[in-house]
C-alpha cells in the first residue's frame, strides 16, 4: 500500500496502475513453449450435398423437354389432319362440279361427248379436256353454275315470246317459281361473262346463276342471271304510279357508286364496267341497286361504240376517238345516270341533258340558279325533295361529265359525297 501510496481503505479504479514490490531481480525465461490457441466457440461449416433438391431439378427438366416434345408432336399432327381434311373436301367439290356438270365443253361436238347426265335436262353432259371451257380448266373456279337445257330456256321465256324480251337479246324467265334474267349472247363470249363473275363478289352487283349451251350446233349460249324485283332503273323512273322518292333515288346512286368502286379499286386487275347506263342498273325489292352487264363490253370493244351512244345517248367525248376501256368513261356515264335520278329524263336527247344544267356554270342563263334547278328536277317528286342535296347532286353530276377525262373526281371523291346523303 505504501509503494503505491494508498491509504487502508482506498478505492482502486479499473486499468489503474500498481506497483508490485519484489524480494529478487526479476529473470526472463524465453523457452518456455507458446501455450496452445483456445477452442473456438463454433462449428466449421461442412459442405453437404442436397440430392434431393437435384432430383427435383433433373425431374423438372425432363418434364419440360416431354412437354415441348408432346406439344410439337400435336401441332404436327393437327397440321397434318387440316391438311387431309382440305384434301377431302377439295376432293368433294371437284365431285360435286363435275357432278352438276356446270359448265360443258366448247368444242367438241355432240356426237364424241359422254359423260354424266344433267340432273334438269336429261341430256347427255359433255366435257373436253382440249376445250376452253371444260372442266379441268374451270376447276379453279370459286362458285359453281347450274347447267340449264334448252328446254328450260324455251318454257321460260315462253319459246322466246316478245313480251318476255326486256332489252336487247335479254329475256325475262320464270324458273323454278322465281323470276330470272336470261341473256343471249355468242358462244364465244360466254367464257369472258363467266370468267368475270367468278372474280366478283358484291352485293351491288347482279349474281349469274347458270348456263345454258343452246342448241347442238353452240351458236348460242344463254345466261341466266338473277332479276331483281323492281326491275331496271330506267322502269322505275318511268313508273308514275309507284313514284321513286328522292331518298331511294340518293340510296340508287349510292348503290351503284359503290358497285363501280368496287370493280375499280378492289379487285385485281381492276375492271372498268364501260356500259353503266340506266338499263344496266337494277333495283331490288328493297329499292337498292345492282349493276348488271358485267364481263360483256370487253369483248365487244370495236363495236361497243354504236351500242353505247343507242343506250346512253351521251358518251364520254375520248371513247368514239379512243376506244379503249377506261375508269373515267364510267364516271362520265355515272354522271349521265345521276342527270337522269334528278330530272326523270332519258339521256336519249344527247347532248340536251348535258346543257339543260348549264345553269351550275354561272352562264348566262334566264331565272336564279335554284329557280332553274326546280325546273330541271323531276317534276313527279313534287316537293319531296331537299333541294340543297339535289343541288349537291346536280354539280356532282356535271363534275362528272366534263369533257377533260382529268377533270372528273375518282369514284373514291364520289363515294365521299354520296355517303352523306344516305
Amino acid at each position: 500500500m505504501a509503494a503505491n501510496s494508498l491509504e487502508p481503505k482506498a478505492t482502486i479504479f479499473p486499468d489503474t496502475t500498481i506497483v508490485v514490490p519484489l524480494k529478487s531481480k526479476p529473470t526472463l525465461n524465453l523457452n518456455i513453449p507458446d501455450s496452445p490457441p483456445p477452442t473456438p466457440g463454433f462449428l466449421p461449416t461442412v459442405t453437404v450435398e442436397n440430392k434431393k433438391g437435384t432430383k427435383l431439378r433433373n425431374l423438372y427438366i425432363a418434364g419440360s423437354i416431354v412437354g415441348v416434345f408432346l406439344v410439337l408432336v400435336s401441332l404436327v399432327a393437327c397440321g397434318l389432319y387440316v391438311k387431309a381434311l382440305k384434301k377431302w373436301k377439295g376432293e368433294k367439290n371437284l365431285q360435286s362440279f363435275t357432278d352438276r356438270n356446270s359448265i360443258l365443253s366448247c368444242s367438241t361436238p355432240p356426237s364424241a361427248q359422254t359423260g354424266r347426265s344433267s340432273p334438269r335436262s336429261g341430256q347427255t353432259g359433255r366435257s373436253s379436256t382440249n376445250s376452253c371451257l371444260s372442266p379441268d380448266l374451270l376447276a379453279g373456279i370459286k362458285f359453281s353454275l347450274y347447267n340449264y337445257s334448252i328446254e328450260d330456256i324455251r318454257r321460260a321465256t315462253n319459246e322466246f315470246d316478245e313480251n318476255s324480251k326486256i332489252g336487247e337479246q335479254i329475256y325475262k324467265g320464270l324458273i323454278d317459281n322465281g323470276d330470272l334474267m336470261i341473256k343471249q349472247m355468242k358462244f364465244e363470249d360466254t367464257k369472258q361473262v363467266i370468267d368475270m363473275h367468278s372474280r366478283i363478289n358484291h352485293i351491288n352487283i347482279v349474281n349469274l346463276h347458270g348456263v345454258c349451251y343452246g342448241e347442238n350446233d353452240f351458236s348460242w349460249s344463254y345466261l341466266v342471271f338473277e332479276l331483281p324485283t323492281n326491275g331496271c332503273l330506267r322502269d322505275c323512273l318511268l313508273n308514275q304510279p309507284k313514284r321513286l322518292r328522292w331518298s331511294k333515288r340518293t340510296q340508287i346512286a349510292f348503290d351503284v357508286a359503290t358497285g363501280l368502286h368496287y370493280l375499280h379499286y378492289c379487285i385485281f386487275p381492276s375492271y372498268a364496267h364501260m356500259s353503266v347506263n340506266s338499263r344496266n342498273i337494277f333495283v331490288t325489292s328493297k329499292w337498292r341497286a345492282k349493276l348488271a352487264n358485267i364481263g360483256s363490253s370487253i369483248s365487244t370493244l370495236a363495236s361497243s361504240t354504236r351500242n353505247y351512244n343507242d343506250i346512253n345517248g351521251l358518251v364520254a367525248p375520248e371513247y368514239p376517238v379512243h376506244g379503249s376501256a377506261s375508269e373515267k368513261v364510267d364516271i362520265f356515264a355515272f354522271g349521265v345516270v345521276l342527270l337522269e335520278i334528278i330530272s326523270g329524263k332519258e339521256a336519249l336527247e344527247g347532248n340536251l341533258l348535258k346543257e339543260s344544267i348549264g345553269f351550275l356554270g354561272g352562264g348566262e342563263s334566264e331565272g336564279g340558279c335554284f329557280d332553274q334547278l326546280r325546273n330541271f328536277i323531276d317534276p313527279s317528286l313534287e316537293e319531296d325533295y331537299l333541294l340543297a342535296e339535289a343541288l349537291c347532286l346536280a354539280v356532282l353530276a356535271k363534275a362528272c361529265i366534263e369533257d377533260d377525262p382529268l377533270r372528273r373526281p375518282s369514284m373514291d371523291d364520289i363515294l365521299k359525297v354520296l355517303g352523306r346523303m344516305v
